[in-house]
């Protein structure tokens, strides 16, 4: 797993470039601790930070052809480049390494932008043509593996992490404060923007090219259900079992040891009892000193059926806020999800012993592992109802008292799939949102959550409510949030992640499921713990999902932490963006008992120590006031081909 960064050179700006790609790099030096390489000519520079996983010797990067004149940059893994590669060395091309990355260089000479169809992985790259001055990239399908770019006047660069952005003098940051609403009801942006002013994401399944001043995204991929019903579930079950086993097989290739990351939960659980066929695998788990909230023993029960080794650890509450800064830092943008402070320390533990480790990550949003994606079920009998009399009952309901027996459900039950599912999801309503943002924020919250998810619903319009369901969680939550989290917590230990059910054909697979395959009335992930209960204990199979229990509910009642988001809430910095007397009633009814408002209060929390670290304490970029944004053209001049200049530094 690597680091990539790169921009246009301006012209007559006084910037050294080479200087500036290696303060880039270094940045987010992190996700690749063994090597910096770089490549500067007269018209990019390119930079890149590698972790030795495959081909250890001859693996660096920027990688360039056999008569110099394109340059890749990769972060990722290609599962199939083995056969990719012989592929190549029929059709001609001359390799200089047995890397996974040069089989995207030479592929790309080969296909084109077909080579994404081909490939097997996950992956973010960049391809630059020193003849056309042209620079092509890509993310994979999932997006396991990010990229942003930032464009302003005539800057345009491009990073694994936003970080690194601060170290080019261009660079203006500024805090996206038309967004802030969004990201208080979704935890997320659900779009291509951030909370950085400028700065977008290549969407996964996308490529982009930059040529003669102008940028363009494209989607390679489209996720499209087939689902056949003429199948029994025995059908699905083993297929599950055969595809799944190639997959983590696949996974597995590696110069370095690989190891699994264990819960108690099935879909971590089958990943290890694959690999224990074929390695001595080392397993790791993270718990908390409460005790009702910790897996270790359920791990740890699983880790000697299984016959491997486990590498524990306690969290206490001291540790989870004093990491908070660091994982708000390491995020990039404020990701509140408690779980993702519990995965830092999951991956420091993993990282004390090996360079890989395989997750369960995205078994869920596939295969249908979430309870709320039984609501359709309970919904089912009552959607018959006609919509006029369902409206009139929920008018009726709405004046009823809190925690009257079916409220809830008599008041989304007039709602349509595109607004009663996100709802469900919500942080905060725009209702709620709006009483908590200051003035300037407020001004902004003109849109209505669930505009921004709609689009996806309409995409699946045709599928069934549950298919539905899964289809904008792979969409929205899977790519915003799982997925981000997974990616920074692990490169912020040098780890890399690996994701085996996310994987091309896994994909396939999932999206021919029946939707009652995937979930009844009784159970989650019904072909999946199928075909896992073929291989572990009953028990492990039928474990009801726990996510990541993290007991953040109860220390925010307690002196010391309510003490420390006091403080933040009650700051200046808070005056700017929320109204705080709002934001402290949140705090003060949790801790006296009367709302269980910690999801909140710990979006508010996690977006004010990250806007310390970002625009208080973290030097690099030029602060500015927040503003709207101009459409993404980069614009450069195109002159005359220069020669190119590469140096390394070497890790010491």
């Amino acid at each position: 797993m690597c680091g990539i960064v790169g921009f246009f050179n301006e012209r007559n700006s006084g910037i050294d470039n080479k200087k500036v790609i290696a303060d880039m790099a270094a940045r987010i030096r992190h996700r690749g601790p063994d090597q910096g390489d770089f490549y500067v000519d007269g018209y990019i520079s390119l930079g890149f930070r590698r972790l030795s996983i495959i081909d250890l010797a001859d693996g660096s990067q920027p990688i360039l052809n056999e008569d110099g004149t394109r340059v890749l940059l990769f972060n990722g893994e290609i599962y199939n480049y083995q056969a990719l590669r012989a592929e190549l060395l029929e059709r001609g091309h001359v390799f200089k390494t047995r890397t996974d990355s040069e089989v995207i260089l030479h592929g790309y000479e080969e296909y084109g932008e077909g080579i994404l169809q081909r490939l097997r992985g996950m992956f973010a790259f960049v391809i630059y043509d020193t003849n056309t001055q042209t620079l092509f990239g890509a993310r994979d399908i999932f997006g396991i593996k990010p990229l942003f770019y930032y464009q302003n006047d005539a800057a345009f660069m491009f990073a694994s992490e936003i970080k690194a952005f601060l170290a080019h003098p261009s660079f203006k940051k500024a805090v996206n404060r038309e967004r802030i609403p969004e990201y208080l009801c979704f935890e997320y942006i659900p779009s291509e923007e951030t909370l950085f002013e400028n700065v977008y994401k290549i969407p996964a399944g996308s490529y982009f090219t930059v040529k003669n001043n102008a940028l363009t995204v494209t989607p390679y991929f489209e996720l499209k259900y087939a689902i056949d019903g003429t199948k029994p579930i025995e059908f699905w079950e083993d297929l599950i079992e055969e595809t799944f086993g190639q997959s983590t097989v696949a996974h597995s290739i590696s110069d370095v040891e690989v190891g699994c990351f264990l819960s108690s939960g099935v879909d971590s659980s089958y990943v290890v009892r694959e690999m224990a066929k074929h390695n001595n695998v080392k397993t790791f788990s993270v718990g908390f000193e409460e005790e009702k909230y910790s897996e270790l023993k359920y791990a740890e029960e699983f880790a000697a059926f299984a016959g491997v080794d486990i590498f524990t650890k306690k969290i206490s509450a001291d540790e989870y806020f004093d990491a908070v800064p660091t994982v708000q830092y390491h995020m990039d943008e404020p990701l509140p999800n408690p779980s993702a402070i519990a995965l830092y320390f999951l991956c420091r533990k993993a990282a004390e012993y090996v360079k890989v480790v395989l997750s369960g990550e995205g078994a869920d949003e596939l295969f249908g592992g979430y309870h709320y994606y039984r609501e359709p079920l309970d919904f089912a009998k009552y959607m018959r109802v006609p919509k006029p009399i369902r409206k009139l009952l929920s008018v009726c309901a709405k004046a009823l008292p809190q925690g009257f027996h079916g409220k809830r459900f008599l008041t989304r039950g007039a709602e349509d799939m595109d607004t009663r599912y996100i709802r469900n999801n919500y942080v905060f309503d725009h209702t709620e949102r709006d009483a908590i943002l200051s003035p300037v924020i407020a001004q902004y919250a003109t849109h209505n959550p669930a505009e921004f998810t709609k689009v996806f619903f309409d995409e699946c319009r045709d599928e069934d409510d549950i298919t539905k369901m899964q289809y904008v969680d792979i969409k929205t939550w899977l790519q915003q949030d799982i997925l981000v989290k997974a990616d920074r917590m692990s490169m912020a230990n040098s780890l890399e992640l690996r994701v085996p059910f996310l994987d091309k054909e896994m994909l396939k697979t999932a999206l021919g499921i029946p939707s009652k395959y995937r979930v009844n009335t009784e159970t989650t992930k019904v072909a999946l713990r199928g075909a896992a209960a073929r291989q572990l204990p009953a028990k492990t199979a039928a474990m009801p999902k726990k996510g990541f229990p993290v007991p953040l509910n109860d220390w925010l009642k307690q002196d010391k932490y309510y003490e420390i988001v006091r403080r933040a809430f009650t700051s200046d910095d808070a005056a700017l963006f929320f109204n705080r007397e709002s934001i402290m009633k949140l705090l003060d009814d949790h801790r006296q008992g009367r709302a269980g408002n910690m999801k909140k209060i710990w979006s508010v929390y996690s977006f004010l120590v990250w806007y310390d670290e970002y625009f208080v304490k973290t030097p690099g970029g030029c602060n500015t006031a927040g503003g709207s944004r101009p459409a993404p053209t980069p614009s450069r001049s195109v002159a005359r081909k220069p020669k190119h200049d590469c140096y390394r530094e070497m890790s010491s």
